[in-house]
């Protein structure tokens, strides 16, 4: 029942102005801010977590309402790349740095693009795919079926495909072989047997280590990318240089060094604009249980 009316306000929404949309889902996300105790204080905790004392309760206020803000505008995104065409998503999006990509294909290798729930994460994925190269980004499996296909028929509208989290290995190394692209975020939260510890503003947390490993075994480059805005109308998606990965005969080093750049990238990002990023996970629950306690 749900889900159809998902479908039926999707439909009703998209027959309106994009103002009114995004009218709708603001107003969703101040209820949501001053409905959920339990993720505001989330947002709370994590902020403290990395930035100790140093935040005004103003700031945080600020950031904590923009979470909300910017997780309802993402559900915006999806819907509305479900029903845009692509010269409608390409007047929203400027894009920095492609010939680092150019360069890597030069040289006949296949890219891995690392990104994180910064800005519109959405937009990122899908215009990646349509404006760069085609990629496979990698998605955790999700409870509601029937929502996990709405969700992932939006991704995969301008030429993605969806790989599901378990299990990927074997689906990403055959990308490699054919020197396709794929995508994988580095900012959730994982198991001790996923990822490797790493310095990450100060604290010690584990980052998936899966970007590094095939990079190194498949000589592949790792290029970082992000979107943000200014106004919420316009988005500017920007490739980073790639990130180095040595082959020594340590390849637990190797893999770690790789490893702690991707972190030290993420970090100088949230350092600088702190309000892009998902506060509302609990990104450090494996490591530190406690801060959300």
């Amino acid at each position: 029942m749900g889900f159809k009316l998902l479908l039926i306000l999707e439909k009703i929404l998209m027959a309106l102005p994009h103002k009114v949309r995004k009218g709708f889902f603001t107003l969703l996300a101040s209820i949501g801010y001053y409905a959920s105790k339990r993720h505001r204080k989330i947002v709370k905790q994590n902020l403290h977590f990395l930035f100790g004392d140093t935040m005004s309760e103003e700031e945080i206020k600020s950031i904590t309402k923009y979470s909300f803000k910017n997780l309802l505008l993402n559900f915006l995104h999806v819907m509305e790349l479900r029903n845009i065409s692509r010269e409608e998503l390409e007047s929203k999006i400027t894009i920095q740095n492609r010939e680092v990509v150019e360069r890597v294909h030069a040289e006949g290798r296949a890219v891995i693009y690392i990104t994180a729930h910064y800005s519109s994460w959405e937009l990122a994925g899908a215009s990646l795919g349509a404006f760069v190269e085609p990629l496979g980004a990698v998605y955790k499996r999700m409870k509601n079926r029937e929502y996990e296909e709405w969700l992932l028929e939006g991704r995969a509208k301008f030429g993605n495909t969806n790989l599901e989290k378990n299990n990927v290995v074997k689906p990403l190394i055959k990308l490699l072989k054919a020197k396709k692209a794929s995508a994988l975020l580095i900012d959730t939260n994982i198991s001790t047997k996923e990822g490797i510890l790493v310095d990450f503003m100060g604290k010690k947390i584990r980052q998936t280590y899966t970007p590094a490993y095939l990079a190194r075994k498949f000589n592949a480059a790792i290029i970082p990318g992000i979107i943000r805005t200014d106004d919420e109308e316009n988005y500017t998606l920007t490739l980073f240089d790639e990130i180095p990965v040595v082959k020594t005969d340590d390849a637990d080093a190797d893999i770690l060094q790789a490893t702690q750049l991707q972190a030290n990238w993420l970090a100088s990002l949230i350092r600088k604009e702190p309000k892009f990023w998902f506060w509302l996970h609990r990104r450090f629950k494996t490591d530190y249980p406690e801060i959300y306690s």
